[in-house]
């Protein structure tokens, strides 16, 4: 139930904003590039944090017969209004170290003017900047309701950054992404949110009261200004802007300083402080908000808002995407519920599982049979039901799906009036321990129901196979008597997106470890890289099996163990050269090599050294790498390993290479080797280096106990530092 609040508050925020949205993120998006390309234009100093104004405004005296004012942006760009030694008016950039103008001032483009008025009032004056800032509000709301959801699906914060199950490519990565945009969307919510308070004058704002200080009037000689102290103090990027005294013999004119967080007057013969007025809070938080909101006083920040803007407009594609996707399974009801025979009701949270509970629903129909369709939570007392079928997913770590939250309550508050028969059919995946988790509730919960007749035990199925869906089908048509469709192909969805590829070479199966190699050349051109993902689709529907691949000479390159009766393994054993397959290359950005890092440790066992081949391979700038592999045996593979190694280490492309067999010779497994490198490793994560595993999830979960172990001894620090610190990075199964 509360699932379900969150997700419907979550789509009814973005369903009401997403229009103003989109605007505002286009138009930040642009903005913020524009913000970072305003630090490239040649008017900065390469010292300007350094300077000083005892060090800049004598120069500044010097080198012009009169100044009014200076002013400093948050480029850091200084500029000077005044008069040249011709009487001429100057208003341009200058170097601040030597007084030279280096440039005009430049107003922005009539574009970036447009932009930037319809980014904040979309040309509609106050009314748009009201509408805008409520927007700015409903984005925080649904970055709230969105981590919600994430800690609901995660189990709490502890999981947050855990591994996120991929039903499908929008679901996936507006999750995955969210995570990591979490922060900058928040403070680009939040600071534009503040600003329009401000705007409409929500915040009290208290006027400047300046401090009078009484100058001591004992010594009224002309100082140099370069030996005022409080000029010696303050930093030119402490300063927004200098007001120069207008007649240089009135002891009444002062210098006016507009720091960052006061205001002070500066007498000019003496250097005194006259006058001390710091700002108030709403105007240092209107400061730091306008900073935050629009990246103009960092570049690398207004590089981050660009891509959190353009982020927002995949959440709105994405989020959207999912939700047509939870409701594309049209369901034609002929008949109300409380008519009906058959009542199939469905668990599902993106949809998949509707889709099998409508193949049999439609074909009922089509045979004549009163059939009703629905979610789980729409049960209730059905008073001419003669069977009730439960087609249900599992969420999160065996919870209920987004629409079967309140079932379990239902079914203990509805009793059925007669006997039922009942069948219960869970989807879900082996990779998982909570497999089908929620079924198997259901089916218990059924179990106890004296109104129930489990004709059927739970019928569980992997991966939305359609041919275990079948197997169900089967038996449900021998204790029914009623002929369903057994044919897979009736159930199956077919993949889309998927390219061509052609087999160049296959070698022989190692008969010791039941391994093989494949080279696979995609027809069309395409980007990819070592550590990215290979998706098969072996029967050609809906189910898919991944693998981890080696780009070679722009090719790509599998290591394969062929399992008995295994789905995937045994489709590309069965493959010949210049056989052509569709599959598509799933990019896996957490796990390429890393571009700068000073020393990388490879570790793998079995065929999780299949994306190392190709990463140490292309090692073209000679990082200090070291390859740690386990396997069971010395094979013909292992060896064809030994010589890749050999011949990388010999191309400067590889370090060292370590190896473990578990049931012969060193009698050892990978983590042994780890544990007796224990203070090179520890170095390594120390040094900044980073450490990358592949290969089965029961190797890495021995691995990382290892690490955490020598992390804690050595660095005294614990491995979640480094996995934060991205120095950590896994892909195993």
């Amino acid at each position: 139930m509360t699932l379900s609040v969150w997700r419907y508050a979550h789509l009814t925020l973005a369903v009401f904003s997403s229009l103003f949205l989109i605007l505002a993120s286009v138009t930040g998006t642009v903005l913020a590039v524009d913000a970072a390309q305003e630090k490239i234009q040649p008017y900065g100093v390469t010292n300007f944090d350094d300077l000083t104004l005892a060090q800049t405004l004598p120069i500044l005296r010097k080198n012009y017969m009169e100044v009014t004012e200076i002013s400093i942006d948050h480029n850091k760009f200084t500029t000077l209004k005044g008069l040249d030694d011709d009487g001429n008016d100057i208003d341009a950039c200058i170097n601040p170290q030597t007084g030279k103008i280096i440039g005009k001032t430049q107003k922005k483009s009539e574009f970036i003017q447009w932009v930037t008025s319809l980014h904040r009032s979309l040309f509609l004056h106050e009314t748009g900047r009201f509408f805008i800032g409520v927007n700015s509000f409903l984005l925080f709301l649904i970055a709230i309701s969105g981590i919600a959801l994430v800690v609901q699906r995660q189990k709490g914060f502890r999981r947050f950054f855990s591994k996120i199950v991929k039903d499908n490519f929008s679901q996936y990565y507006h999750v995955v992404l969210g995570r990591f945009m979490l922060i900058p969307i928040f403070i680009i919510a939040l600071s534009g949110t503040y600003l329009s308070l401000l705007r409409f004058k929500v915040f009290t704002e208290k006027p400047i009261q300046p401090k009078e200080i009484k100058a001591d009037t004992k010594d009224s000689k002309q100082k140099n200004i370069a030996d005022f102290d409080i000029f010696k103090k303050t930093k030119l990027s402490q300063v927004q802007k200098i007001e120069f005294p207008f007649d240089t013999e009135d002891p009444e004119e002062v210098f006016i300083l507009k720091l960052n967080d006061r205001e002070l007057k500066v007498n000019q013969f003496t250097g005194q402080i006259v006058s001390d007025a710091p700002y108030p809070t709403t105007v240092l938080l209107e400061n730091l908000s306008l900073d935050l909101h629009t990246g103009r006083a960092n570049m690398v920040w207004s590089i981050v808002l660009a891509l959190a803007s353009l982020n927002i407009l995949f959440f709105i594609y994405s989020g959207f995407s999912m939700t047509l996707k939870r409701r594309e399974t049209k369901i034609k009801n002929k008949h109300k519920p409380k008519d009906s025979r058959f009542i199939l009701l469905a668990g599902s949270e993106n949809g998949s599982t509707f889709r099998f509970a409508n193949a049999i629903h439609t074909q009922l129909i089509a045979n004549g049979y009163s059939s009703y369709l629905g979610g789980l939570n729409q049960y209730t007392a059905f008073p001419e039901a003669e069977h009730i079928i439960i087609f249900s997913s599992t969420h999160g770590l065996g919870d209920a799906p987004s629409n079967g939250g309140k079932f379990l309550t239902l079914l203990n508050q509805y009793p059925q009036k007669k006997k039922v028969n009942v069948s219960v059919v869970g989807f879900g995946s082996k990779s998982y321990a909570d497999f089908c988790g929620f079924a198997k509730e259901i089916d218990n919960c059924l179990i106890k129901q004296n109104w129930a007749n489990r004709i059927l035990d739970l019928h569980t199925i992997d991966d939305k196979s359609p041919a275990q869906f079948t197997d169900w089908v089967k038996n449900w048509n021998a204790h029914t008597g009623i002929k369903l469709a057994t044919a897979p192909a009736t159930y199956a969805q077919k993949p889309t997106g998927l390219q061509k590829m052609m087999v160049v070479e296959k070698t022989a199966l190692s008969e010791t470890d039941h391994t093989f190699m494949m080279t696979l050349k995609p027809r069309k051109k395409v980007k990819f890289t070592s550590g990215d993902l290979l998706a098969i689709y072996p029967d050609g529907d809906g189910r898919d099996r991944f693998y981890s691949i080696s780009k070679s000479n722009g090719n790509i390159q599998l290591v394969v163990k062929l399992h008995q009766h295994g789905f995937g393994s045994g489709y590309l054993y069965n493959l010949e050269a210049d056989f052509v397959i569709k599959a598509r290359i799933v990019h896996n950005e957490g796990f390429h090599f890393p571009k700068k890092a000073p020393k990388v440790a490879l570790i793998a066992n079995g065929t999780g050294i299949a994306p190392f081949l190709g990463m140490i391979e292309g090692n073209k700038n000679k990082t200090e790498t070291h390859l740690y592999c386990g396997f069971r045996n010395e094979t013909e593979s292992v060896a064809q390993y030994k010589q890749f190694a050999e011949n990388q280490i010999q191309s400067e492309n590889l370090k060292s290479f370590h190896i473990a067999f578990s049931r012969e010779q060193n009698q050892c497994y990978v983590m042994d080797l780890i544990r007796k490198d224990a203070d090179f490793f520890a170095d390594l994560l120390k040094t900044g280096g980073k450490i990358m595993i592949c290969g089965s999830l029961a190797m890495q979960q021995d691995v990382e106990k290892v690490l955490e172990t020598i992390c804690m001894d050595k660095n005294k620090t614990n491995l979640m530092y480094y996995k934060t610190n991205k120095q950590i990075l896994a892909d195993c199964y």
